[in-house]
């Protein structure tokens, strides 16, 4: 193996460029990366995960009409002052996550919409010669331990390239990017290939590609070529299988749920999920809950 393979993982891209046109009119102003999960952005969500990976750089790949973002993750001293002076002390621990330091954050624009695999083209000169992760913002992972931090477990004993993944009911396998592994029984596992959307028959496995990734600088000589792809994009999914040819890629089975951000019920569900997970929240939503589901009980004995 390369002596560089295992270069710490100290950056990460965010392809927060996308118009959430699911979530209008949400997101008619504010972008979806911006709608709350429980008690904080969902952007925030993936940059405290990011932060618990030991990533200290973060790189927004950012659209139109995207300031919000950026401007989140701003120091307020004029709103640190005030809770200070109110002994807010709770929230000022929370405040503290959406505070990055001068010179951690950077953005970078993509003009045109043409694929996840532009949109991390698009960090290149940002990113430099070195590993880096990939956050898709959609997708949230409630755990005992982060699902960014599991993959650099794992990149750190194994190094080339990185995948997270966690199983699916086998007759949803169409619905799926699949990965083909070569031992599906364990936690980490070399990568034979990915597969997209296979039928069930079809599929490998039932692990799915869940959108955090750790990539080597390598991947962008192949997304310089600009092939397009499926649906007419420049697929991250392509230069995956072609960086494949001559580096090693691992599956890391997420430790955890996961949650599907980028439609209503997924998101609805990940809230209700986080709440309970959640210290400050979680004996009062089951008991929330709990009042829904009696009432839907009675009125269905009614």
């Amino acid at each position: 193996m390369n002596k560089d393979m295992k270069r710490p993982v100290r950056k990460a891209v965010f392809p927060v460029a996308g118009l959430g046109t699911r979530f209008l009119p949400a997101t008619k102003v504010m972008p979806k990366e911006m709608l709350p999960l429980v008690d904080r952005p969902l952007i925030q969500r993936a940059v405290e995960e990011a932060q618990e990976a030991g990533i200290e750089e973060f790189i927004f790949v950012s659209g139109r009409g995207k300031s919000l973002i950026t401007q989140h993750f701003e120091i307020q001293p004029e709103l640190r002052e005030e809770l200070e002076r109110r002994d807010k002390l709770a929230l000022l621990e929370k405040l503290s996550h959406s505070d990055i330091p001068s010179g951690k954050v950077q953005i970078t624009m993509q003009q045109r919409a043409l694929g996840l695999g532009h949109a991390v083209w698009c960090a290149k000169n940002l990113v430099g010669d070195e590993p880096f992760a990939v956050f898709l913002v959609d997708v949230m992972t409630l755990g005992e331990k982060g699902c960014m931090a599991q993959m650099v477990d794992a990149y750190n004993q194994h190094g080339g390239n990185v995948i997270a993944s966690s199983p699916v009911p086998r007759d949803l396998t169409y619905k799926y990017g699949i990965l083909d592994v070569e031992n599906e029984g364990v936690d980490v596992s070399p990568i034979n290939a990915m597969v997209e959307k296979p039928k069930p028959e079809d599929a490998p496995s039932n692990l799915h590609i869940l959108g955090r990734y750790i990539l080597q600088p390598e991947i962008f000589d192949i997304l310089d070529e600009r092939k397009i792809g499926a649906g007419g994009e420049i697929q991250l999914t392509d230069a995956m299988e072609k960086l494949m040819e001559t580096q090693s890629f691992s599956s890391v089975k997420l430790k955890g749920e996961t949650y599907d951000c980028g439609h209503h019920l997924g998101f609805i569900e990940a809230n209700i999920a986080f709440a309970l997970a959640d210290p400050e929240f979680g004996d009062a939503t089951h008991e929330i809950l709990k009042k829904y589901i009696n009432k839907d009980r009675k009125n269905a004995a009614a």
